[in-house]
């Protein structure tokens, strides 16, 4: 990917991360999330979401489980620290960050 597509899909993990960490339990479906990324300018197709989503599972920064036809989505403690700036996670935009 380019340099600025490597930022873009950085600022979009910031994005996923900084929402969950807003919502009651830190927890959404994806379809919400979708809905919710494209209502702060972060347009995303599920499927290329849930791409993001498997990337995040990876480095332990949310956990997904499947109910059909959804994707649970929780965030985890470390990314929380990841939304707040109190961590770092390399592909994921630290808060704040400009292009």
């Amino acid at each position: 990917m380019s340099g600025i597509g490597d930022a873009i899909q950085a600022q979009r993990r910031l994005a996923i991360l900084q929402l969950l960490d807003t919502q009651p339990g830190k927890a959404s479906n994806d379809r919400v999330l979708a809905s919710a990324l494209g209502m702060v300018g972060v347009v995303i197709p599920r499927a290329a979401l849930r791409d993001e989503l498997d990337w995040l599972v990876e480095r332990r920064l949310v956990r997904t489980e499947v109910a059909a036809p959804f994707v649970l989505v929780t965030l985890r403690e470390r990314g929380a620290d990841v939304a707040a700036g109190r961590s770092g996670e390399p592909g994921v935009a630290e808060p704040g960050a400009e292009f």
